[in-house]
């Protein structure tokens, strides 16, 4: 039955030395099959003669003798010929079935023709009976034993399982999902796991039985429920949940050291997609317990659909995002600028294998490159431009605050610049919350792009945008602004923007993906302050948000997102040790490290002289522009220009006197000062 070959190795010798284990079972399986023949129609001819041996007529008896040997052996001559001695039982299924099936008939038509035979020469006559009883019970008999190795081995196996490794799995929802998880479990092959408690929040259900596995209580009971049922695993089936009845429910589960799974959503459930394979692991995401964003897709598609449409930061953590969502409203074009290769590398990838329509162009350069600006908007024409390319790591800002000038100011007005030239509908910069009442050089550096676009804008409303002085770093004797260029700026119509949020989980620079290394090296996880607190919110999230406020921009404005509560640091990362499998403070450790120079312990999204007006989503608001003298600025930000790319270590002096807001905490970076660019250098 089991047929354990000898593996191709084994020399030659030992394979003919005796027999092999398999052909000792057939030979077995042969004798056991001629008697399983023979008794199947002597208990046909007996029991239809109820059970009385000395009823059954002797002429009778005598032609069963007779005939039986030969048939028997014709049996194992059809068994041999469809392969029922060489199969492997332990695996045996739907073909070995039908071929046992197959046998049977065959071999019982032959049995009702040759008894017949035998009956005319022997002058006795068999019942009906005797051959339908005997036929049943030859294929009962000759299967069962076959399928009957199979079955005692996978006893053996699923024991084995539940007595070593068999993990206790609590399962959190009776509604139709637990059901489908529950089915899953039970049905599932190979598993190691076995539901032993259900939660369930409605009173009703409490007490009773879903395939005989007990609904035990709501949620408040999950941590008694856990140690009773001694359960090392939790599956949560609620795809109806709302976000904070789905955090308090993780929340309570995290805190009894099980490894948790979630369902994903409402959308796996409606699409049919609800299945033991679909349970993820909980991230933080879930535990954030906010209401999810809404936006208007249809307000979004008309903003992008048809439209051609530049990304610059296309490779980093919002760009890329920002990439996905606007392919999928059909763009005329999407043109990803990215200084770092290999993320924009990855993003094209990606896009091609899911938009192969798409007219996807990828440009290798720096926003800090006038004239590599100027030649993208002049070939391309983009009539939407989303500014993503920023310096955003705060610290290491602090180490080099020239960098965050030329990168993020400078930077900004060269692409803004650029796409007012040559005709762009609308320029979106994406800023951040650290641009109010910045304490961080990469904040004041933010806020000033801030009002860049607002003086863009400003000069664009009151048809004066050709004074805008174009900022230049090289000495280059040929000029960039041409006539045609010049009467390009003189009707510009282009309308400029800003959008404001916080902290994106698993972004560039996020403390998620630090926090992870860390407890995955087995610690500590470096937490600045214990009350330090910061907005969070999604990186798909807040680009919807980006391209709705787009949708709605007038000119001028900045939006502000609304982010949802705050959550502190300390909190995020024990959550994310729990998650991981650990125990805050216990086999992985928290370090307090203090503040980082510019680093405050909450972040604003308003300043005080701005107000707040509603927009058509209730997470989008508007920011009222601060007043400035536009050409004051204009006149400071050449001058600060060129400090920065002079490298000159007092540069914080310079913007302070800019941003008014800014309170400079930082100190002056060791071998900021250079020399100044050479002559012929382009930046």
């Amino acid at each position: 039955m089991d047929t354990k070959t000898s593996g191709s190795l084994q020399p030659e010798n030992n394979q003919k030395r005796g027999l092999q284990h398999w052909q000792m079972v057939t030979i077995l399986l042969v004798g056991y099959d001629v008697l399983a023949v023979a008794g199947s129609y002597f208990l046909g001819l007996w029991i239809r003669y109820d059970f009385q041996f000395s009823s059954i007529p002797g002429a009778s008896l005598k032609t069963l003798l007779c005939f039986i040997p030969l048939y028997a052996a014709f049996v194992v001559v059809v068994f041999w010929l469809l392969r029922l001695y060489k199969s492997i039982w332990r695996f045996a299924g739907y073909s070995e079935l039908l071929r046992m099936i197959l046998a049977t008939a065959l071999t019982a038509s032959v049995h009702l023709g040759g008894m017949l035979i035998f009956q005319h020469f022997m002058g006795s006559r068999m019942p009906i009976s005797y051959y339908v009883v005997g036929a049943v019970l030859q294929f009962i008999s000759t299967l069962g034993i076959r399928f009957l190795y199979r079955f005692v081995l996978l006893l053996r196996g699923r024991k084995s399982v539940t007595e070593e490794s068999m993990k206790r799995v609590m399962l959190i929802g009776a509604g139709e999902a637990g059901q489908i998880i529950l089915r899953d479990i039970k049905g599932a092959k190979e598993t190691n796991e076995k539901v032993v408690c259900i939660i369930d929040d409605n009173p009703n259900k409490h007490g009773r039985f879903i395939d005989n596995i007990p609904i035990v209580g709501s949620r408040q009971d999950i941590p008694d429920a856990c140690k009773k049922f001694e359960v090392s695993k939790i599956y949560v089936a609620i795809p109806s949940a709302t976000p904070g009845n789905l955090k308090d429910i993780l929340n309570i589960c995290k805190d009894t050291g099980c490894e948790i799974r979630n369902l994903p959503g409402m959308y796996q459930f409606m699409t049919g997609e609800v299945s033991l394979a679909a349970m993820r692991e909980v991230s933080v995401e879930d535990l954030l317990g906010r209401d999810p964003v809404k936006v208007d897709l249809e307000e979004i598609s008309r903003f992008v659909r048809g439209k051609s449409c530049l990304i610059t930061g296309g490779g980093g953590s919002i760009g890329s995002e920002l990439a996905r969502q606007i392919a999928a409203q059909e763009p005329e074009k999407l043109i990803l600028l990215d200084v770092y290769e290999n993320n924009v590398y990855d993003i094209q990838q990606e896009l091609k294998k899911r938009y192969p329509k798409l007219d996807l162009i990828v440009v290798i350069g720096s926003v800090r490159d006038s004239r590599k600006m100027f030649s993208v908007f002049e070939k391309y024409r983009p009539e939407l431009v989303f500014h993503a390319a920023a310096h955003k790591h705060v610290p290491l800002m602090e180490d080099s605050p020239c960098e965050a000038i030329k990168n993020n100011t400078i930077g900004t007005y060269k692409t803004a610049f650029a796409a007012m030239a040559f005709g762009c509908r609308r320029f979106v910069l994406i800023s951040t919350d650290k641009a109010v009442n910045p304490t961080n050089i990469m904040g004041a550096s933010k806020r000033l792009c801030e009002m860049v676009v607002q003086a863009f804008n400003q000069k664009v409303k009151e048809g004066k945008a050709e004074e805008i002085p174009q900022l230049f770093t090289h000495w280059a004797d040929e000029g960039v602004l041409t006539d045609r260029i010049r009467e390009n700026l003189k009707c510009a119509r282009t309308e400029f923007v800003a959008v404001r949020f916080g902290n994106v989980l698993d972004s560039n620079g996020s403390v998620i993906p630090l926090f992870k290394k860390q407890i995955a090296e087995g610690g500590p996880v470096t937490v600045t302050h214990p009350d330090i607190i910061r907005y969070f919110m999604t990186i798909p999230e807040a680009v919807s948000l980006v391209l709705e406020a787009g949708a709605y921009a007038k000119g001028g404005e900045i939006f502000v997102l609304d982010m949802g509560e705050p959550m502190k640091i300390d909190t995020l990362a024990r959550n994310l040790i729990i998650l991981s499998g650990h125990t805050p403070d216990g086999d992985i450790k928290i370090k307090y490290i203090g503040l980082r120079p510019g680093e405050k312990l909450y972040e604003e999204r308003l300043m005080a002289e701005e107000g707040l007006k509603q927009t058509e989503n209730a997470m989008i608001h508007i920011g009222e522009p601060i007043p400035f003298d536009q050409d004051e600025f204009f006149r400071q930000l050449k001058e600060l220009m060129i400090l920065a790319y002079k490298n000159n270590a007092d540069i914080r002096t310079a913007v302070e006197k800019m941003v008014p807001t800014y309170h400079c905490t930082g100190t002056p970076a060791a071998g900021e000062n250079g020399p100044e660019p050479e002559k012929g250098e382009q930046q």
